[in-house]
C-alpha cells in the first residue's frame, strides 16, 4: 500500500497553492490538462451552512466539454466540504486558465463513473488511484462539472 503524506503536509500544499494564485493574480497555479497530466482549476462554492463564498484548487481532466475531478479530501475518509457545498448548490463557476466558466456539478454514476475512473488512471496527479481509494474504505465520488445551460 502506498503511504500518504502527513496531513500537515497536504494542508500546507493546499495553502501554498492558493497563496501562489493570489500573489500572481492567477497567472501561476492554474493549468490545462495535457496527455498524462491533470490540469488545475479553482472551484467556487457557497458554504451550505455559512453562506460564505469558498474556493478550492482541484486537479481535473476533460471529458468532452465536461471537467472531471474526484471528491477527496487528501484521500481522507471524510468527503471534502466543497463536495457537500456543491451538492447543496450545484450551479457554480470554475476558474480555468484565462477565463471563468459557469458549470453544474453532479456525481457520476454507473457506467459513466466506471469509464471516468478508468480514464483518471491515465493521468499523473492523483497517485495510485486504486490503492489510495482502498485506504479510504469507501467509494470515491467522481464529480462531473458540466457547462451550465
Amino acid at each position: 500500500m502506498p503511504k500518504l503524506p502527513p496531513r500537515w503536509f497536504v494542508r500546507t500544499a493546499w495553502t501554498t497553492h492558493r497563496a501562489l494564485l493570489r500573489v500572481t493574480f492567477d497567472r501561476v497555479g492554474l493549468s490545462h490538462p495535457t496527455p498524462g497530466r491533470c490540469g488545475m482549476l479553482r472551484l467556487h462554492t457557497i458554504g451550505r451552512r455559512s453562506g460564505r463564498r469558498r474556493a478550492v484548487v482541484l486537479c481535473y481532466i476533460q471529458d468532452g466539454d465536461n471537467l472531471v475531478t474526484l471528491a477527496m479530501n487528501g484521500w481522507d475518509r471524510a468527503d471534502p466540504a466543497w463536495w457537500h457545498n456543491l451538492q447543496a448548490q450545484p450551479s457554480t463557476t470554475v476558474d480555468l486558465v484565462g477565463r471563468p466558466r459557469a458549470v453544474e456539478g453532479r456525481r457520476a454514476e454507473g457506467a459513466e463513473r466506471d469509464r471516468l475512473w478508468t480514464a483518471l488512471h491515465d493521468y499523473q496527479g492523483y497517485g495510485d488511484l486504486d490503492a489510495f481509494a482502498a485506504q479510504r474504505g469507501r467509494e470515491t465520488t467522481v464529480v462531473v462539472l458540466a457547462p451550465a445551460a
